[in-house]
């Protein structure tokens, strides 16, 4: 588990890939404290298992499903990449929690500054705003941000000075693409609602949520 609160900027030392599957080895040196072979530490909101430790880096193997469903694939040498180690047990709960598991990607749109602070709009899909609320918690390339505006094709963000000297963020361009990951908990209650709601369809011919159904849920 992670909590969106980046620690380093990475360098990307090298990335192969064979078909769909790839092999990273990236620059660091905050991130190897007390890092392990087999701990986990999030590339980008990407949770990557390390496989091979060094001196200044580490290495790690990139499934396909990885590659389908992030932005890995368009990495290349020397380009930065935030990084975030698992959390420790005792650690301080800074951002939200965060599974590394990105669920799609999402296309900046444009950024447009407003005082000290820049407003990142993100073009998203449906599978992916559907879970997005305004003023809930979102992982962009593994940064935990609050979501300031929701609408039915994009969302956005305000990025303070010290969130967009710290990660790659404002480092992007209108058009590249970044790793979203939603608010699992708001995940979780989705699918618990969802099966109350096909169990409700099934046993009384009529879908939707009911008051016994809530009052289920609350008791």
């Amino acid at each position: 588990m992670f909590t969106g609160i980046i620690e380093e900027l990475g360098t990307v030392k090298d990335i192969k890939t064979s078909g769909s599957n790839g092999q990273i080895s990236i620059g660091a040196v905050k991130v190897l404290e007390g890092t392990k072979t087999g701990d986990s530490i999030a590339v980008n909101g990407i949770c990557l298992t390390v496989t091979r430790l060094s001196s200044d880096g580490f290495t790690a193997d990139v499934m396909p499903e990885t590659m389908r469903r992030t932005s890995l694939s368009i990495v290349g040498r020397g380009d930065k990449v935030n990084l975030e180690r698992a959390m420790a047990a005792d650690g301080r709960f800074g951002g939200h929690i965060v599974s590394g598991h990105i669920d799609g990607t999402g296309q900046i749109r444009e950024f447009k500054r407003e005082g000290n602070a820049v407003w990142v709009t993100i073009a998203a899909g449906c599978d992916i705003l559907k879970f997005i609320v305004e003023k809930g918690s979102v992982a962009i390339d593994g940064i935990s941000l609050t979501v300031a505006e929701v609408t039915d094709s994009y969302f956005r963000v305000s990025v303070i000075p010290h969130t967009g000297s710290e990660t790659t963020l404002l480092s992007k361009h209108a058009g590249d693409p970044v790793n979203l990951e939603t608010d699992i908990v708001g995940k979780y209650v989705a699918k618990l609602m969802g099966v109350k709601t096909e169990t409700a369809a099934a046993d009384s011919g009529s879908g939707g949520i009911t008051m016994d159904m809530l009052n289920e849920f609350l008791a």
